[in-house]
């Protein structure tokens, strides 16, 4: 699954913005008291407590999964390093974050992984060989995949643990440091589900909430179900209690996280379990968003349509991964499903929500695939009209049935399809885009959406459909003026698309119906598009409705800029808390 559609919520990695931090002060993250003692700094000024930092790689379900790994740690008495002064001022450009433990969370999916992995594992060690009692640990799917041997390759690597068992860090941790050996743990299936683990939620206003791991699908290029293990489901209950505790906490969004959501229920067997879910979830007091990801076309049935069009909290974006648009190769591919069963599922989805933003995922190169196969997938997408699409060039997988195929597509070739593919998708995406101009969206604010909103006097989010919209403030209020009428992150906002761009919305209808000057409007257009005010002819239009997830968001901020009680570690926002024992103080 990849990140983004569906999700719309990048991990935040920045240090809190606290006025009255110092560089001696600490911070916290909501707490419950706990009985075990927090555990010490390796570096040795005073009581300062163990910071760790999780670097994620991949998709929803790793992002979810360092959340958890987050939670466990935090009840096990550690910090964010992003809220510990100290650890922030002596973060290096390696990725450390400053911390005391840094855990990659890593991805196999793409062919680099393991070179990107290492490569970062070279940086840290730099890092390490100057922190005292620095640990680096290696989680998910790769770390699945090669075990020891990244212990092998990296012997500077303290831990490393996979997809099955991540209730085992903080022990893992603990015991490399008492043993000073590499403590290395893989499960061949999963010992905890990890809905019961204890997390610390990146975001106050949004949730993710994991329906089902593992996959039963045998596609020919995919990994994943290797190593996340056949599907098992989470009981409806058990869903909609977490659902039912996000809300409670603030969340007004939630996004039901699986491999293939649509198959949910067939482990307890009831194969409409999933269009049931939706409509539950949906009904959950105080939640207003509803998203799901990622399901599968072969099946995906009417009865899920049916309860995405009737229930107003479920949202009207689909993730639908098309990956060929050729039969051929979506036979070799073992996706049971065929090009016009999956135009069929666009068809009936648009036909019940004509303003549906529908992305999907496309392979190109996979082995055997002629120019004929190709301009297949060409016309798929053409007649489909994604609102975005994420494209990746063939690379093969160990362990995989299509890695042993003879028909390797060249690399060149590959490269010139991918090109050909790349230009028909922006094309596409800018014209989907550009007919959003004049229609009125509410936002929900979000934080790390726009990395120039400072720049542009902007803050930014997703509209329903999901699509990414950066916002204009009214002229003279500054985005953390929020007593003057600034959103929070988490609150909402209802304003008119004002320019299509590419890959994104412009919505700057709070600055309209004042034309610029002839000056201002030199000045303007000698801007880079992404820097421009964007106009229309309409009236002014930037209404802020103040929600409870934006009060969530500044309760969590008024809570990390405060001093903890001694003695005292933060523990994670989830279901149900588990108290895990600290580790020991050095």
């Amino acid at each position: 699954m990849p990140v983004g559609p569906g999700s719309g919520r990048p991990v935040r990695s920045d240090p809190l913005d606290c006025p009255a931090m110092t560089a001696t002060s600490t911070t916290s993250t909501p707490t419950t008291t706990s009985t075990a003692a927090q555990p010490a700094s390796s570096s040795g000024e005073g009581r300062v407590p163990r910071t760790y930092h999780v670097r994620t790689l991949g998709c929803q379900m790793n992002v979810h999964d360092s959340e958890r790994m987050a939670g466990l740690l935090e009840s096990a008495g550690y910090r964010r390093a992003q809220d510990v002064p100290e650890a922030v001022a002596r973060a290096t450009p390696a990725g450390d974050g400053g911390a005391d433990v840094v855990i990659v969370n890593t991805c196999s999916v793409r062919e680099n992984a393991a070179t990107r992995l290492f490569g970062n594992l070279g940086q840290l060690a730099a890092v390490k060989r100057e922190r005292p009692g620095m640990q680096i640990a290696v989680a998910g799917c790769l770390a699945q995949q090669m075990g020891q041997g990244i212990v092998e390759r990296a012997p500077w690597v303290d831990v490393v643990f996979g997809t099955h068992n991540l209730d085992v860090l903080p022990a893992l941790l603990e015991r490399a440091r008492h043993n000073e050996a590499a403590a290395v743990e893989i499960e061949e299936s999963l010992q905890v589900f990890p809905s019961t683990l204890p997390t610390r939620r990146e975001s106050a206003y949004a949730a993710w909430v994991s329906i089902a791991v593992g996959c039963n699908n045998t596609c020919t290029f995919c990994i994943v179900p290797s190593l996340r293990g056949r599907q098992r489901d989470r009981r409806p209950g058990e869903v909609l209690a977490e659902i039912e505790a996000v809300a409670a906490q603030g969340a007004i969004e939630v996004t039901l996280l699986g491999q293939n959501v649509n198959s949910y229920g067939v482990g307890f067997g009831d194969r409409g379990a999933f269009a049931r879910l939706l409509r539950a979830a949906g009904a959950v007091e105080g939640i207003e968003r509803v998203r799901f990801t990622s399901p599968h076309p072969a099946a995906f049935t009417d009865d899920v349509i049916e309860a995405m069009a009737a229930t107003p909290t479920v949202m009207e974006s689909l993730h639908m991964p098309l990956q060929s648009g050729s039969d051929r190769i979506l036979r070799a591919m073992r996706r049971s499903y065929r090009s016009e069963r999956f135009l069929g599922i666009l068809e009936r989805v648009r036909e019940r929500m004509p303003r549906a933003a529908i992305t999907t995922d496309i392979i190109v190169g996979f082995p055997g695939e002629t120019e004929e196969d190709f301009a297949a997938t060409l016309e798929v997408v053409e007649r489909a009209r994604f609102a975005s699409a994420f494209t990746f060039e063939y690379s093969p997988r160990p362990g995989t049935p299509a890695a042993d195929l003879v028909d390797q597509v060249p690399q060149e070739v590959v490269k010139e399809r991918y090109a050909r593919l790349d230009e028909l998708v922006r094309r596409i995406t800018h014209e989907e885009n550009t007919a959003q101009e004049g229609r009125v969206v509410e936002v929900l604010v979000a934080e790390g959406e726009g990395r120039r909103d400072a720049a542009t006097a902007r803050v930014s989010g997703r509209a329903a459909d999901n699509r990414l919209v950066h916002v204009a403030l009214p002229a003279g209020l500054e985005a953390q003026d929020r007593a003057g009428g600034a959103p929070r992150p988490g609150d909402m906002v209802t304003v008119r698309v004002t320019h299509g761009a590419p890959h994104h919305l412009i919505a700057d209808s709070a600055q309209c119906g004042e034309p610029l000057s002839a000056q201002q409007a030199a000045v303007n257009a000698a801007l880079a598009p992404g820097d421009r005010v964007w106009l229309d002819d309409g009236p002014a239009l930037f209404e802020v409705r103040r929600t409870r997830a934006g009060d969530a968001w500044e309760r969590r901020q008024a809570e990390a800029c405060a001093a903890p009680e001694p003695d005292t570690a933060p523990v994670a926002i989830g279901m149900p808390t588990i108290r895990l024992g600290a580790p020991g103080s050095r």
